[in-house]
């Protein structure tokens, strides 16, 4: 083909001494023959083609394929690695895109949003369906920022499999380790990618090295780059041992044009000698990890390790992904278009399909329909579009769903089949999908659908069975069934108000909307002046909030200043006493409690109240007063004594409770929480402030000026390592000094220093910064 490429070229080059109207027709000619030598190369290679360019292909014509042939993944990374970028590449070469976008333009199929594309960073998840040779993809874009680690948490909990991105001039950055240790806790299977291989800086061995380090697993090295930073030109994939290299022909540049050749000795010798080593290195790690692969490499090829089939090695390496004793490592330059198409192969050869990921409550819905709601979007047109992943049974619109977790029936009036932004409705759908429905009002996330309460009961019977037959089984079998999502703690807070009282409704329906597509945002009312509390997971959470509310919503509100949600606690035991006595028409409600707190022992943070009962009452508690006492107590909880911050580490002991009969549980809570209070107030009390982990890549030249900062910010070095030609400054400090910090550090290093920073954990404050807060909480300062 290249030889006929040339005479294309050479016909280009002639053209430049005729005429115009020549000039037009030998355009024609050569334009048909490029045409017809393109197509017949893609015929020829129609692995390296999945689709023809100009032709997009459409999600109706996705069959609804088999369990086996479904892969569920999620990129993940920290911020800035590729993600994007590369699920742009994944949708190109599959053949659902006319052209690639690129974040900088703000074009990208997945940051649809109008902030993602301004600010070229991912805010909240994007899911996208396509197929890659006979497979179906049901990819997640998820953020790297840390103020949106909750979009990753929900996706996470619903996929089969991951991909984890990596700069290959930093390797393991701040949020990498944070996403990661998310994977770890949904136990998901990964493949790593070692993108920006093209960039200065660029090493395979310094990022083995971070990866083995800082995430404790074993790498295996399956593809080595040819070339490095600007040379940078293909690949060797040490499993079948071929060179894989990307063609550069002008005009067809984008990355589809590629050709697999067997390694011969006419290639350099260097790259020989490398890619046995690499190999031979690679053969011995995957026999000590799987043994059904390490007696083929002892006995039928002990002689001849060459000769090793490729399908028993990419079998032996998918076995080991699964049981995720090591992860996968691949190269390649996402926005050079170079190395997506084997990163798409090795997620069908090595992530797992959904039957194969064990799911405790799977069996007990047998086959009735079983989904998880992960997300919600909130559309004007169609109100809320619910995220699920099915599970088991089958979903079809214009059926009614069950919601286990509030106990509710719901019909669902459409199901569609994602695109990011764009949806294909679809007449039904087998488990193992993602899909998105319409018509569901009630639905969160995190909430379990069934196919009816009918089936949901039953499942709760042969779980309940089940557990019976287990003695010492600590969880229900509701607790089995209903699997939910961790949402963190918000640390920043504001208030936030309508430019007038005539909008405060439509301010409230907006708040409502976005709190339901994001669980990490919270909403509250202050008891004492009215005002409405916007509290979010950073400066940029509650920022790009604010201007939604403005695009959105059409609404100018006003935002107080960004203050810290700090914790309280007690250090030492406390007991109280209190009455309360009301006749309220001609009823008497009477009931007098008694109980003590204490400071919890535990090492972690304990936010929920815990709530102890003495010997002689814990039996004869009925279930509405229990409700009544522990509603009391969570109310106090609330509201510490202090600064009215919320309480953390206090264990709640009741002693005893007497009430008249005919006492409005309303008036037990009302008693428990002023007994509580009572208790707290002459306790010794502590305020916590947060702590974050921050992470800073700055110059040589600018270490010291960035030091003596932290310095003035109550920073704590923990470390300081090289990266190349900068220095990675890793520092806990006090949230309540890194306010504005990205404004500071830019000037300090002439815009040249980055930094990542993430929640650590609470801590007792200095006496003197306790003191001087204080003051500042009660207009003294």
């Amino acid at each position: 083909m290249m030889s006929i490429w040339n005479t294309y070229s050479v016909a280009s080059h002639v053209t430049s001494r005729f005429c115009s109207k020549c000039k037009q027709r030998y355009k024609v000619s050569v334009a048909r023959i490029k045409k017809v030598l393109l197509q017949d190369f893609q015929l020829r290679n129609s692995s390296s083609f999945p689709g023809l360019p100009g032709e997009v292909k459409s999600l109706r014509s996705l069959a609804s394929p088999p369990a086996s042939k479904i892969r569920n993944i999620g990129i993940m990374a920290h911020i800035d690695a590729g993600k994007t970028t590369t699920t742009e590449r994944m949708l190109y070469y599959s053949g659902y895109t006319r052209a690639m976008g690129d974040v900088d333009d703000g074009d990208t199929v997945t940051d649809f949003m109008a902030q993602e594309r301004e600010r070229g960073i991912t805010i909240q998840s994007a899911a996208v369906t396509f197929d890659w040779n006979d497979y179906r993809i049901n990819l997640i874009d998820t953020p790297g920022h840390v103020d949106f680690t909750v979009e990753v948490e929900r996706s996470l909990r619903v996929l089969d499999g991951a991909v984890a991105v990596f700069d290959a001039s930093a390797g393991v950055e701040a949020q990498t380790l944070t996403v990661w240790r998310q994977a770890d806790k949904h136990y998901l299977p990964r493949i790593c990618f070692l993108n920006k291989m093209d960039k200065s800086g660029a090493s395979v061995t310094c990022s083995l090295e971070s990866i083995k380090q800082k995430l404790k697993v074993k790498p295996l090295l399956l593809q080595l780059p040819i070339g490095t930073a600007k040379s940078f030109k293909g690949l060797v994939d040490l499993v079948t041992k071929e060179k894989i290299m990307w063609n550069s022909i002008p005009g067809l540049d984008d990355g589809r044009l590629f050709v697999r050749t067997p390694l011969t000795d006419t290639d350099a010798s260097e790259l020989i000698h490398e890619a046995n080593d690499a190999r031979n290195a690679l053969i011995e790690q995957v026999a000590d990890l799987d043994d059904e692969f390490a007696e083929l490499v002892l006995g039928e090829f002990s002689d001849a390790l060459d000769a090793l089939p490729a399908d028993k090695f990419q079998s032996a390496v998918r076995r080991i992904t699964l049981a995720q004793k090591a992860v996968p490592i691949l190269c390649g330059s996402a926005l050079k278009n170079k190395g997506v198409q084997p990163l798409l192969d090795a997620i069908t050869l090595y992530l797992p399909a959904p039957n194969e990921c064990h799911q405790d409550f799977l069996h007990w819905y047998g086959e009735d329909m079983c989904a998880l709601a992960f997300k919600v979007l909130h559309d004007k047109q169609r109100g809320p579009l619910v995220f699920v992943r099915i599970y088991s049974g089958t979903m079809k619109p214009q059926s009614s769903v069950h919601n286990v977790t509030k106990n509710c029936t719901e019909r669902m009036s459409r199901l569609l089949l994602p695109f990011a932004d764009q949806h294909i409705e679809i007449p039904s759908l087998g488990p193992g999908n993602i899909a998105l429905t319409v018509g569901l009002k009630q639905t969160a996330t995190g909430d379990t659908l069934a196919s009816s309460k009918s089936a949901a009961v039953a499942a709760a019977r042969r779980a309940g069975r089940e557990a019976g037959k287990k003695p010492g089984e600590s969880k229900t079998s509701e607790s089995l069934i209903l699997a939910g999502v961790e949402i963190p703690e918000p640390v920043f807070f504001c208030t936030i108000e309508p430019p007038s009282m005539a909008r405060q409704p439509d301010l409230e329906c907006a708040l409502r909307c976005l709190t339901l597509e994001d669980p990490s945002l919270k909403v509250r009312i202050d008891p004492d002046s009215g005002q409405t509390i916007l509290c979010g997971m950073g400066e940029l959470h509650i920022e790009i909030i604010h201007d939604r509310i403005k695009r959105e919503y059409k609404l100018e509100t006003h935002l107080g200043p960004l203050q810290i949600s700090y914790r309280e606690t007690i250090l030492n035991s406390m007991c109280s006493t209190d009455t309360l006595d009301r006749t309220i028409g001609e009823k008497r409600h009477l009931v007098t409690v008694e109980l003590g707190v204490r400071p919890c022992e535990e090492a972690g943070p304990v936010i929920a109240p815990i709530v102890e009962y003495s010997e002689n009452m814990s039996a004869h508690l009925l279930t509405d007063l229990r409700e009544a006492i522990e509603n009391g107590i969570q109310s106090a909880f609330m509201q510490g004594p202090l600064i009215g911050f919320p309480l953390q580490n206090v264990i709640v002991t009741l002693h005893s409770v007497v009430l008249q009969p005919g006492t409005s549980m309303s008036m037990v809570s009302a008693c428990v929480s002023r007994c509580m209070q009572k208790a707290l107030k002459k306790a010794e009390k502590q305020v916590l402030e947060p702590l974050m982990n921050l992470e800073i890549t700055v110059s040589e030249d600018y270490i010291s000026v960035v030091l003596a900062d932290l310095a003035r910010r109550r920073g704590n070095i923990q470390d300081i390592q090289s990266r190349h030609d900068n220095k990675v400054v890793v520092v806990s400090v006090p949230l309540a000094d890194m306010m504005g910090y990205s404004t500071e550090l830019r000037t300090l290093t002439s815009g040249s220093a980055t930094f990542t920073m993430e929640l650590s954990n609470y801590e007792y404050m200095n006496p003197q910064d306790q003191t001087a807060l204080l003051k500042k909480m009660r207009g003294l300062s």
